[in-house]
């Protein structure tokens, strides 16, 4: 899942560190104004995968316990944040980690960025959503675009740990922009990389392979995609003549993550549906990706000017 809109306000350093001695958020308190002791979402690893992606582990047993691939959690960096969904990208029950990997372009994303190893996230919500169905598949083909592989890298683990036969396509604007290549080719039986420029792998859109391995006879007993809006929409275009199920995950703007507040909603065979709730998977065939990009973009300026303030505040700090 990607962030949606909200506004920063204020004061976060103050609600991230976290206090060895009375094992609290600092800055936290109850209403009578004594500490409290809560659950500690504490940053255990943090690692630049590209100058825009960032990779997070984040201590959540409880979470960690429950997950499964394709669920996702609700985080805020601080008590006046945006609250982002994220899709886990990977969980360990047994070190009680869960790991988010998110693009910084809004400022939510950059807030959540600026903490380090050894800070504290605020929120910490979930599993939440619908975890992806992958029972009785025996060859599938998962297909990523952009930061979207993060969420495509479980799914096609999953996969794999139960013995699927797993193709990967991922795709990337350049070589620089290639993530998790390594953990893929850990995944998958055969991978396939795909840059717009032609700086790293080949060049072109995933749906040209994709189409090739059809036509070739891959027989694939469903495709898997998950990315832009527009690279699910030409998954979906070159799949249907076929007929090969086709499912696709949406990251529309989100708010509480539990189906009270709308905002995820999309239509889906004619119905609305809740991306937090009744998905984030769908049957591709049935979206209307024409209105989710339309609806993607209410909040382009609002989400600049947000952009603009965190940055703003950045700078301050600095100074």
């Amino acid at each position: 899942m990607l962030p949606g809109f909200s506004l920063y306000k204020k004061q976060k350093n103050e609600y991230n560190k976290f206090d060895t001695a009375s094992g609290a958020y600092r800055g936290r308190k109850s209403i009578n104004g004594e500490k409290r002791g809560i659950t500690v979402f504490k940053i255990v690893k943090k690692r630049e995968l590209n100058p825009t992606v960032t990779e997070m582990v984040i201590e959540a047993p409880l979470i960690a316990k429950k997950a499964k691939a394709g669920q996702f959690i609700i985080v805020r960096a601080g008590a006046d944040s945006a609250r982002i969904p994220l899709t886990i990208a990977h969980y360990d029950r047994e070190a009680g980690t869960v790991a988010i990997i998110f693009q910084v372009v809004g400022g939510g994303t950059m807030e959540l960025n600026a903490l380090n190893e050894g800070d504290c996230v605020h929120d910490f919500v979930g599993p939440l959503g619908k975890a992806t169905e992958i029972e009785g598949l025996k060859n599938v083909c998962v297909v990523g675009g952009g930061v979207g592989c993060a969420i495509a890298l479980p799914v096609a683990q999953a996969l794999k740990a139960q013995g699927t036969h797993v193709t990967g396509i991922v795709g990337f604007r350049n070589k620089d922009l290639v993530i998790l290549e390594d953990e893929f080719r850990a995944c998958c039986d055969e991978l396939i990389i795909m840059s717009d420029d032609g700086s790293y792998g080949r060049q072109g859109v995933v749906t040209v392979p994709l189409e090739e391995k059809i036509k070739a006879g891959a027989n694939f007993d469903e495709v898997i995609a998950i990315g832009p809006l527009v690279m699910m929409k030409f998954v979906v275009k070159t799949t249907k003549p076929y007929n090969i199920k086709t499912v696709v995950s949406m990251n529309p703007i989100m708010v509480d993550g539990t189906g009270m507040c709308g905002g995820c909603r999309l239509t889906v065979g004619g119905k609305t549906k809740f991306a937090c709730v009744d998905g984030p998977d769908f049957d591709g065939f049935e979206v209307d990706f024409d209105e989710a990009m339309k609806r993607g973009t209410m909040y382009r300026e609002a989400e600049a000017k947000d952009r603009e303030e965190e940055c703003n505040l950045l700078k301050k700090e600095v100074e």
